[in-house]
């Protein structure tokens, strides 16, 4: 690694302090996101990465599955989200649900990320179904299903506990959680931004309490938006005091806000340089976070690979069908193939290494038969619900 050479000298503490081992304060975290040395910064990230992961990073073979886009949430900062007869407005027949997630497995799928909308008319029990139903099809995919909002949305249409709901999902074959919803935990910007969503310390609630029934999940943070740096260093923060409690987080992700076709429209894009800083800052406040990943589909495959000397070792996966990020203006593609994703970690002086969802390693060797295709005909419709 090249020598650490510091122009800012207000990092030089900083600097100290990551090198010891010793965790970071939210004063380091301000100074490290307000640091004209983005170099430096990034630098310290990067010795961090290659002292847990060495030269390795991780991608997996998934696809994202999203039920339905109708919610009655109305974030200004989504673009995905519809009413039920607005234009665009779709939520999937079961069996078309099934039908994905068995074209995702002959794909060679490892995991299935299912997120949605927050649907006023479909109960529980439908997604209860949907999830029994792609298990006993795809018995061998991890599925990483419903966000800590979804969660808690659950339990209030069918009048049952957080602990409840969370019971019932895991019987139904939920493997683990994904990290959305998160956005800013800050009051001031979730009441700007996402008004109608749970509360921050509501998400981190839910999240505890998924973590201490067994299920393991992500954690995000949105930025770009109307956050302060001291907003993100809260947020990071409560992340990393929720860590030393249930060690229940598997990744963090870190995402740009894309501000097209949203209610915030008028706000500017992230830059490359935002979003290398964030991937650097997450990293080194992040020291209980084992994973930091860069997510290709909001960063670009180019701003993904820097990011990959800039704190990240994980590319997230092919993902296959991406709506959520691409109804707010994303122009990444919504699939890259494994020989894709290997080839741009390699580019990058890396070494790409296949993982599930809990990053053990995918030997592809020992994978069982690909089931054959649904025969033609079984072709369900939507349903308008």
């Amino acid at each position: 690694m090249a020598e650490l050479f510091i122009t800012d000298q207000r990092l030089k503490p900083i600097a100290d302090r990551v090198l010891a081992g010793e965790r970071l304060s939210m004063d380091d975290g301000i100074a490290l996101y307000r640091s004209p040395d983005l170099l430096a910064v990034g630098w310290l990230a990067n010795h961090v990465r290659e002292k847990r992961h060495g030269n390795v990073t991780y991608y997996n073979v998934n696809r994202h599955i999203n039920p339905t886009n109708v919610c009655v949430a109305h974030c200004k900062l989504c673009a995905f989200g519809r009413d039920p007869n607005a234009p665009g407005a779709y939520t999937y027949a079961l069996d078309e649900v099934y039908q994905r997630a068995e074209q995702g497995v002959r794909e060679g799928a490892t995991e299935f990320h299912i997120v949605g909308g927050l649907h006023p008319d479909l109960p529980f029990d439908y997604f209860l179904e949907l999830i029994s139903g792609i298990k006993k099809r795809c018995p061998q995919v991890h599925l990483k299903a419903f966000t800590m909002v979804e969660v808690h949305y659950f339990a209030r249409i069918a009048k049952l506990s957080i602990e409840e709901t969370l019971r019932k999902m895991k019987e139904s074959g939920v493997d683990s959680c994904p990290g959305g919803g998160a956005e800013i935990f800050h009051p001031r910007v979730r009441r700007i931004i996402c008004d109608h969503k749970v509360s921050g310390q509501m998400w981190l609630s839910t999240a505890r309490k998924a973590h201490q029934a067994g299920l393991r999940s992500n954690a995000t943070m949105l930025y770009g938006h109307v956050e302060t740096e001291e907003e993100r260093v809260d947020h990071l923060i409560r992340l990393r005091e929720l860590q030393d409690e249930t060690r229940g987080f598997v990744a963090f992700i870190p995402l740009a806000f894309h501000p097209d076709n949203t209610a915030l429209s008028h706000i500017p894009k992230t830059s490359g340089y935002l979003d290398l800083r964030n991937i650097a800052v997450s990293r080194l406040m992040l020291d209980n976070f084992e994973h930091i990943k860069a997510y290709w589909i909001m960063l670009t495959p180019s701003i993904a690979q820097i990011a990959l000397r800039f704190g990240a070792n994980d590319l997230d996966g092919t993902v296959v069908e991406e709506k959520i990020y691409h109804d707010a203006g994303a122009k990444t593609s919504e699939f890259t193939p494994r020989t894709e994703l290997e080839r741009l970690i390699r580019a990058a002086g890396r070494v790409p290494v296949e993982r599930d969802t809990l990053y053990n390693r995918v030997d592809r060797s020992k994978m069982p038969q690909v089931p054959p295709p649904t025969p033609p005909g079984l072709v369900s419709l939507t349903l308008n619900v």
